[in-house]
């Protein structure tokens, strides 16, 4: 079960407003990345049934997560999201791209935090604020958690809206990851203009079709 023991551990330095940062879609082969911040303050309060709740997102089933999300909007000071498609991501690459969304959050917060923990092994260069990057922090840090949460339910939403427009490969399904019923579709259909071409399986594909039709 997390804690606020990290954030609280900041707010005793002085710090008023801690903003939590995750992302969701570095992996898939399709789809933009998304990254959230989630900003809470010294006075912050959350039910403890849903502060148990509150985990890294890939643990947890969609219902909960949908719970969660609406619980973390509706008690934190500010929850924004940044986006990158994935035409961006094919031209900056993927780690670069999600640095982008994480600055698109931050900067999109109607209250600036004045300290962001980050989930990973890097702090999230071109921005001025303080800030610490922990490993596993979305198994560890609740801020972190929440933004984990944000994110990745904020993109299988964008994802299901995808798949409205590209049936074909199933995105609701799978949001876009690398699984079977996914690379099945793609080798059948060749890669879809929302498909990432800088990915290698994606590559392989394109190369597939290409021989296919000559």
């Amino acid at each position: 079960m997390l804690d606020l023991k990290t954030e609280k551990s900041f707010f005793d330095q002085g710090y008023q407003l801690i903003g939590g940062v995750d992302e969701a879609g570095r992996g898939p082969l399709a789809g933009p990345v998304v990254a959230a911040c989630v900003v809470i303050g010294p006075d912050f309060k959350i039910d403890d049934a849903d502060l148990g709740l509150i985990a890294d997102s890939k643990k947890l089933t969609p219902k909960k997560r949908e719970h969660l999300f609406h619980v973390i909007k509706e008690k934190a000071l500010a929850v924004e999201i940044g986006v990158v498609n994935n035409t961006t991501i094919d031209q900056i690459n993927i780690l670069q791209a999600t640095f982008l969304a994480m600055r698109r959050a931050i900067k999109k917060l109607p209250l600036a935090p004045d300290y962001i923990l980050t989930d990973g092994n890097f702090k999230i260069p071109k921005i001025e604020t303080a800030q610490s990057a922990i490993i596993g922090g979305d198994a560890k840090v609740w801020a972190i958690a929440a933004a984990s949460i944000i994110a990745k339910v904020s993109r299988d939403w964008m994802m299901t809206e995808i798949d409205k427009e590209y049936p074909e490969y199933l995105f609701a399904k799978h949001k876009g990851y690398g699984t079977k019923v996914h690379m099945d579709a793609l080798f059948e259909h060749g890669p879809c203009p929302l498909h990432r071409f800088s990915f290698a399986p994606v590559k392989e594909a394109q190369e597939a079709i290409n021989k296919k039709n000559k």
